[in-house]
């Protein structure tokens, strides 16, 4: 039976598990893709990744392990999609399902501590970001979970770094 890497809502908790910091992968989870984004070892700044097209969970998982390995990525800030009213729906109970997947110490996972944090706003926040720096409708719509998942790690990153809890 293949163990698991610390997956939770307490950026505390998520802080212990991660020792001395190191570089976080930001995932902002899409029904067709998956936007990352990476922030530095000491957790100043985040920036938008890839937008990698979302497939069956091997492909994905093997895609994240590949930019994991290359960029030392020591944990995982996963967007958790709650509803306006912080109520959880399926999408919800998909992004926790992933995350259990990814933190899993097998071939299957990659063994990493992995944070929910919650996103509500992030992807408006993207585009009206992406709009003020006078991107297009068409570049904004390849980049646009990719900015929401480095707005969801720089959150995140502000609260881990701040220690703000």
């Amino acid at each position: 039976m293949a163990t698991s890497a610390l997956v939770t809502e307490q950026a505390p908790e998520f802080r212990e598990a991660l020792g001395d910091g190191g570089v976080l992968l930001g995932l902002d989870l899409g029904t067709k893709t998956i936007g990352t984004a990476l922030c530095d070892a000491r957790w100043t700044f985040a920036t938008a990744g890839k937008t990698l097209p979302k497939g069956k969970y091997g492909r994905d998982r093997a895609a994240l392990a590949e930019l994991c390995a290359a960029r030392s990525v020591k944990g995982v800030v996963i967007g958790l999609p709650l509803n306006m009213d912080g109520s959880a729906g399926p999408r919800v109970q998909a992004s926790r399902a992933f995350a259990r997947n990814l933190a899993q110490m097998s071939e299957q996972g990659l063994g990493l501590p992995v944070l929910l944090w919650d996103e509500r706003w992030s992807t408006t926040s993207a585009e009206r970001a992406m709009i003020d720096q006078d991107f297009s409708r068409a570049k904004r719509a390849t980049r646009i979970d990719s900015h929401a998942a480095a707005i969801i790690l720089q959150a995140a990153i502000d609260r881990l770094a701040g220690g703000m809890f």
